[in-house]
C-alpha cells in the first residue's frame, strides 16, 4: 500500500502530532508499505530515511501566496508517489488532500490529535476520522463527526525509532519532574503553586520542569516569585527527556486539557510514580488511575496533596512504580500502526 502522512513539519521539537505520525511512518514502512511524509521538513528527515520512508518538502506556511504554491507542490507530490491513502496529521493537509481529491482514487484519513482546538472541525473532510482516546472520539461525534466514520486508535510509544536506551541522570534531592510544553493548558502555573506548598512539607525537593514553549517567561517569572524558586528548575526542551523520568521520584502532569498524552506512556515506560489530571484521555492513559494516581484539573492544593503523599509514602510510591510498568504491551508502536492499517484497508474495500 502507498501510504502518504502530510503534517505541518518533522522537528525534533517534543511535538506530539509530530511524533506519533513518525512513529506510524517508520512501523508501517517497516511493516512492508511503501510510506512517505510531505512536510517542510525537520531534524526526524535522517531517520525516516533510516527507515525507508521518503520524504518530500512541503512548505504550508498560512500566507495566501505560499498556500498556493504549496497546492501545486502538493499535487505534485501526489502525481509522483500515487498514494493509496492519505494520511492527515493537521488541518492544512486535510484540506489540501480534499481539494485535490476530484477524481484521484486515494482514500482520506485524518487523524484528530488536539480536538481542543478550533481547526479540529475541518478534519471532519477524512473519509475516516480516527482519534487519539475515547474522550476524543467523543468530543468529535458532538462536533458532527459522523459516528461510521469515527475510529479510536490509541497512541502508543513502545518500540518507537525515536527513542533510544539510556541511563538516568543525577538530580539533586527528592525529584518532582514534569516533561510538558511551556504553555497555559499543561497547567505549569498549577505545578509552581503545588511546589510553594510541597516544598514546606519536604524542605529536600526539587522541581524539574523538562520543555519548552511560547508561556516560558511567563512561568519562570512566577516561579521566581516563589520563596523556593532556588529549587525549581527549568531544563528546556530535552531531546531525551527519558533520563530525567527515569531518575524522578514522582513524575507529574498537571493539564488542563490533554487528548491522550504521549509522555505519560513513556513515563509508564521509565517506571515513574505519576500523578496526573483527571481530563480528556488522561484516565484512559493511566488505565484509570491503576497506572498513576488521578487528581483534579486547576486545583493545586489537591495536587500538592497527592504529591506529599507519594513523595512521603514509600510503599505508595513502590506500588505506582510497578502499575505503571503493567499491561505496556498494548502501547507498543507495532499495534498502532496495524489498528492503523487495518483503517486504510476498510477504506480501500469499502
Amino acid at each position: 500500500m502507498n501510504i502518504l502522512h502530510i503534517a505541518n513539519h518533522v522537528k525534533q521539537s517534543g511535538n506530539g502530532i509530530v511524533n506519533v505520525m513518525i512513529d506510524l511512518a517508520c512501523e508501517q514502512a517497516r511493516l512492508g508499505h511503501n510510506v512517505a511524509v510531505a512536510s517542510e521538513g525537520g531534524e526526524y528527515i535522517e531517520l525516516l530515511r533510516k527507515n525507508n520512508v521518503q520524504h518530500y518538502k512541503l512548505d504550508q506556511t498560512r500566507k495566501p501566496a505560499q498556500m498556493m504554491q504549496a497546492f501545486f507542490v502538493f499535487r505534485k507530490i501526489v502525481k509522483v508517489f500515487k498514494p493509496d491513502i492519505i494520511h492527515a496529521h493537521m488541518m492544512t493537509g486535510a484540506l489540501y488532500s480534499r481539494y485535490l481529491k476530484g477524481f484521484q482514487k486515494y482514500k482520506i484519513v485524518t487523524h484528530v490529535h488536539n480536538e481542543f482546538q478550533k481547526s479540529a472541525d475541518y478534519m471532519k473532510v477524512g473519509d475516516s476520522v480516527i482519534a487519539v482516546s475515547q474522550a476524543v472520539a467523543k468530543s468529535m461525534a458532538n462536533r458532527g463527526v459522523e459516528e461510521q466514520k469515527l475510529r479510536v486508535v490509541l497512541n502508543g510509544t513502545i518500540g518507537s525509532k525515536r527513542i533510544e536506551d539510556t541511563d538516568g541522570i543525577s538530580l539533586k534531592g527528592r525529584s518532582i519532574v514534569t516533561v510538558a510544553g511551556l504553555n497555559e493548558r499543561k497547567g505549569i502555573s498549577d505545578l509552581i503553586e503545588a511546589f510553594d506548598i510541597v516544598s514546606v512539607e519536604c524542605p529536600d525537593s526539587e522541581l524539574y520542569i523538562v520543555g519548552d514553549g511560547p508561556d516560558r517567561d511567563v512561568f519562570k517569572l512566577k516561579a521566581a516569585q516563589s520563596f523556593n524558586h532556588q529549587r525549581i528548575h527549568f531544563e528546556g526542551f530535552q531531546a531525551d527527556p527519558h533520563k530525567y523520568m527515569s531518575s524522578a521520584e514522582v513524575f507529574v502532569l498537571a493539564s488542563h486539557k490533554d487528548p491522550f498524552p504521549l509522555v505519560l506512556v513513556e513515563a509508564r515506560e521509565a517506571g515513574c510514580a505519576i500523578i496526573a489530571t483527571d481530563v480528556d484521555g488522561i484516565p484512559e492513559a493511566l488505565n484509570y488511575g491503576n497506572s498513576g494516581m488521578i487528581v483534579p484539573p486547576r486545583s493545586p492544593d489537591k495536587l500538592a496533596e497527592a504529591i506529599i503523599t507519594m513523595l512521603c509514602d514509600e510503599e505508595l510510591r513502590d506500588k505506582y512504580k510497578v502499575s505503571a510498568q503493567q499491561g505496556l504491551d498494548f502501547y507498543k508502536v507495532e499495534r498502532v500502526a496495524k489498528e492503523t492499517i487495518k483503517i486504510y484497508e476498510e477504506l480501500r474495500i469499502s
